[in-house]
């Protein structure tokens, strides 16, 4: 787990921020000292990876290959839904799906120094897949079917379901109530969102009650490492509840015709392991909608970090949310649309 671990993180289900920002705290000798915690360790030597939502560093060993540290936001995910997932990776692994599980230590993949919880996973890199290449995309298809069909098997208990509830309507109630919206363009920025929300449910009803499964979640480039071997996902921090196909949509990208080719390999592999409901389809623009929305709210919430300010100096100003309402409104009329059909 070594490369751009979690930086298109997503987020929680909207709780208030906290009023000081914790990861101030997260020095490196507590880093160091972390490791130790739990029986490594570490050399000195420490590498903070791409990271926003949690804080991420690659530490060297006195002995052994090197490992990364993941230290867990506070009060974002309870230990249990921490677990969950965990659980769920530990059960791709056994699989032989490609993916980075997190050690074992103490008996343990969750813990605790200094107010922190975190965990520990061996280090993996990798190279961003080729994602013009159709061969790629189809084997990318595959294990994303086979992680679809191990999702399957039983729902999570402890951690959320994305939809129209968590990743809409509680994003937009969130910005206007803490009033990150310039009052100049509040109002309009609030009319033209409920519009695009309206459409994200007109288009969750034509794609009826499609199935929930366990996700990644943010199955995006960034998230995909490719090696000699071929490719292999990491970060399932926003791995969740919720469609198919949210885990495909990040693939895809150019114009339609465009699309439509990348949709098709990609389903040329992921149906070797998993049968695909075209139905889902409908919900392509709408969970970009989605993302979109909850984007913005995720930046306003973690504001109060220092990384963010300097991470994302363009948010926050007025260009931006007028950009955000020329956005939605292009949202709005893709989601009227026909929805893309692989050939």
């Amino acid at each position: 787990m070594d490369h751009r671990t979690d930086n298109q993180g997503q987020g929680d289900d909207m709780p208030d921020a906290p009023n000081a920002h914790p990861f101030s705290r997260l020095d490196p000798l507590t880093v160091l000292d972390a490791l130790d915690s739990v029986g490594l360790r570490g050399d000195g030597r420490l590498l903070a990876l791409n990271s926003y939502e949690n804080r991420v560093y690659r530490v060297g060993r006195e002995e052994g290959q090197p490992v990364v540290l993941k230290f867990y936001r506070p009060q974002r995910w309870s230990d249990a839904a921490i677990l969950e997932e965990h659980a769920f990776v530990e059960e791709l692994a056994a699989q032989e799906v490609p993916v980075v599980p997190a050690l074992v230590l103490g008996g343990r993949t969750l813990h605790e120094y200094a107010g922190f919880r975190f965990a520990v996973f061996p280090s993996r890199g990798g190279r961003a897949p080729e994602l013009s290449d159709p061969a790629t995309l189809e084997w990318i298809g595959r294990f994303i079917g086979r992680i679809h069909a191990a999702g399957g098997v039983r729902p999570y208990r402890e951690r959320p379901t994305l939809d129209l509830d968590t990743f809409g309507r509680a994003p937009r109630a969130w910005l206007l109530e803490h009033g990150f919206v310039p009052p100049e363009l509040a109002t309009a920025y609030a009319s033209v969102l409920d519009q695009a929300l309206d459409g994200v449910a007109r288009c969750y009803e034509r794609a009826g009650d499609v199935p929930l499964l366990r996700l990644h979640g943010d199955c995006h480039v960034g998230n995909v490492l490719w090696t000699g071997d071929g490719p292999h996902f990491v970060d399932f921090d926003d791995s969740r509840m919720g469609p198919a196909v949210q885990d495909l949509w990040m693939l895809l990208s150019g114009e339609r015709d465009e699309m439509v080719r990348q949709l098709g390999d990609v389903l040329a592999g992921y149906e070797d392991f998993c049968e695909f409901d075209a139905r889902q389809l409908h919900l392509v623009e709408a969970l970009r909608t989605l993302r979109l929305v909850h984007y913005s709210a995720w930046l306003a919430m973690r504001w109060n970090d220092p990384a963010f300010p300097a991470a994302f100096p363009w948010f926050n100003t007025q260009r931006y949310w007028q950009d955000r309402i020329l956005e939605l409104r292009e949202q709005i009329a893709l989601m009227d649309e026909q929805p893309l059909w692989p050939a």
